[in-house]
């Protein structure tokens, strides 16, 4: 059985003071969505275990409220700390040509959409944590040969 992984990356400074390494966000469906983080800075994620997918005809991702970097509390971390897990609720939808994939992150509506690299924003609450990731032109899935 093979599983497909959505990932999306890009450079970052990642010269940040915070946690370099990986935020594994999982549920208790087994669904698991992986943050790449740089000195604090998101620099990407990987959906590895995919949530449930809801084909949504119209889906479209919203206009970003500005063009930023999203940094993650620097809470001094213990040395040789390089993976945190968090337990959410994680959902996934996306157009009919899954070009587009928003995955959701607990239950919050969402407040404010930053974006972070070219074909990916994030979205934050209105405590500034994060609701969601919007990741665009995605290319098709390889077909099995």
């Amino acid at each position: 059985m093979e599983t497909d992984i959505l990932s999306g990356s890009f450079r970052t400074s990642g010269k940040g003071a915070g946690l370099t390494g990986t935020v594994e966000l999982s549920d208790d469906m087994g669904s698991v969505a992986v943050l790449d983080v740089a000195g604090g800075e998101i620099r990407g994620i990987d959906v590895v275990v995919w949530p449930e997918v809801t084909s949504r005809p119209g889906l479209a991702p919203p206009a970003p409220n500005r063009s930023g970097r999203v940094i993650l509390p620097s809470r001094a971390s213990q040395a040789g700390i390089t993976s945190l897990e968090l337990d959410t609720t994680l959902s996934m939808s996306t157009n009919p040509a899954q070009s587009i994939f928003h995955l959701r992150i607990g239950g919050r509506p969402s407040s404010e959409v930053v974006r972070i690299a070219d074909n990916c924003l994030v979205e934050l609450d209105h405590r500034s944590r994060l609701s969601g990731f919007w990741l665009l032109e995605v290319p098709p899935f390889p077909t099995a040969s």
